[in-house]
């Protein structure tokens, strides 16, 4: 980290620098007592310390094999509770079981709640799962029971690192918010297969009405956004040019690559947007990990233009080089329409979506509405870098904006324009309404 993470010189200074690494120490000194699976909780904990969005560590399971994963959560905690037990527990105490005790599914997952040793707490061990990552008599997660309300202890994630989400018990759904929504067997489990559905995060655009049309852009996570996003814009160009009022809704997208909405750009533009820069950390591993990467599914021309940056970090190798300067966007025409552009902004709007927002904003048309973003925008760039162990790795940023130090966002966000109240549930129809 202290010599790829292009923002750790920020983050430890000589005034910080012995907190930090008494922080460090402690965490070693746990870690030296620990078990393989107190890893990921412990890495997290350190990597807490730089407060930044692009960092994290996880386990890439889709590069793994099966059997070396089920071998990897082997040892896990089980109970002995068996499928067939604990369904003979459930008829033969249906009188007098807790409300929370039975069978629970997110129509893949499925888990028996049952009375734990300790008073007024429960476990929930593994019916059905993947059988890879999860197997039966495993024990997902433990919660407790406090003046007739429920609330999680822990809960393991799909990688079995231990988390504490809120828990929301209404009748006979249990709701732990990122970590789904479990539905009470026998009752119906259309909503919990919805859950697990793959939330479909292409662009969208819709006409609403002789005024307004909507164009959602839900992820810039993937460079096959681009494509499709480019030719929504060419699809609706006669709209957009002939629409008063463009909503643009960026509510969750935690960003990902600029080029997926740099066309879309003209039909904001109505004076020169300044584009802002940035540093690359030049180091060996950055460059090999971060920026050798072919992606067959660009354009010549954007793949012509990674080209040409790999060699320029070559050339500027162990350099904090400025591989983005500051640059000017400038358009030759200014269309009348759409005459009014309004952003969609909450805490989820991340990353290359604020550096959207940035240029965005800069023009007389263009409205936030909502609340701050996230504030991930300071140094960005993932790089992704394999552990020792394969089973982990690490992400981090490379990229360092030229704002700072004078103008941080990280943590802080992008205030916008207009707060929508937290009331407000239909945030499409507020904005439609307001009055400018």
């Amino acid at each position: 980290m202290a010599k790829n993470y292009v923002g750790y010189a920020d983050k430890v200074t000589p005034k910080n620098q012995l907190q930090f690494q008494k922080f460090t120490d402690s965490i070693q000194q746990v870690a030296n007592q620990a078990n393989q699976y107190k890893c990921l909780s412990l890495c997290r904990e350190w990597l807490e310390f730089f407060k930044d969005k692009h960092i994290g560590f996880g386990m890439a399971f889709d590069k793994l094999n099966s059997d070396s994963v089920r071998t990897f959560f082997a040892d896990e905690e089980k109970t002995n509770w068996t499928d067939s037990s604990f369904k003979s527990y459930l008829i033969q105490n249906k009188a007098k079981l807790d409300p929370v005790e039975g069978i629970w599914s997110t129509g893949i997952y499925e888990v028996g709640i049952v009375k734990d040793i300790k008073p007024n707490q429960f476990m929930a061990f593994v019916l059905k799962a993947d059988s890879v990552r999860w197997m039966p008599q495993q024990v997902k997660f433990r919660i407790m029971k406090q003046g007739g309300q429920y609330q999680t202890i822990y809960f393991s994630g799909g990688d079995h690192s231990e988390q504490h989400p809120t828990l929301i018990k209404d009748a006979d759904t249990l709701d732990f918010g990122f970590f789904k929504k479990w539905i009470k067997a026998p009752k119906p489990l259309n909503i919990a297969l919805k859950n697990e559905k793959e939330i479909d995060l292409s662009p969208k655009f819709r006409v609403l009405d002789n005024e307004t049309a909507l164009f959602e852009m839900p992820s810039f996570g993937k460079l096959d956004y681009v494509a499709p996003t480019e030719a929504l814009i060419k699809k609706n160009e006669s709209i957009l040019k002939n629409t008063k009022h463009l909503i643009i809704d960026l509510r969750n997208n935690s960003g990902g690559s600029v080029l997926v909405y740099e066309k879309l750009m003209p039909y904001l533009y109505t004076n020169p947007i300044l584009k802002e820069g940035g540093f690359v950390l030049a180091t060996a591993e950055n460059i090999r990990d971060g920026y050798s990467k072919e992606y067959p599914e660009v354009s010549d021309s954007i793949r012509n233009v990674f080209k040409k940056d790999l060699a320029t970090l070559k050339a500027h190798e162990g350099e904090l080089y400025k591989l983005y300067p500051v640059d000017t966007i400038k358009f030759n025409t200014v269309y009348k329409n759409p005459e009014r552009v309004s952003f969609l902004v909450n805490r989820n709007t991340g990353s290359a979506a604020e550096l959207f927002l940035l240029e965005a904003k800069q023009s007389k048309k263009v409205k936030l509405y909502g609340t701050n973003s996230s504030g991930a925008i300071d140094y960005t760039e993932f790089i992704t870098s394999k552990m020792p162990c394969n089973f982990y790795t690490l992400y981090y940023p490379a990229c360092k904006s030229l704002r700072l130090p004078d103008y941080p966002l990280d943590n802080i966000g992008i205030k916008p324009d207009i707060a929508i109240p937290a009331n407000v549930t239909d945030w499409i129809d507020f904005v439609k309404k307001y009055n400018n």
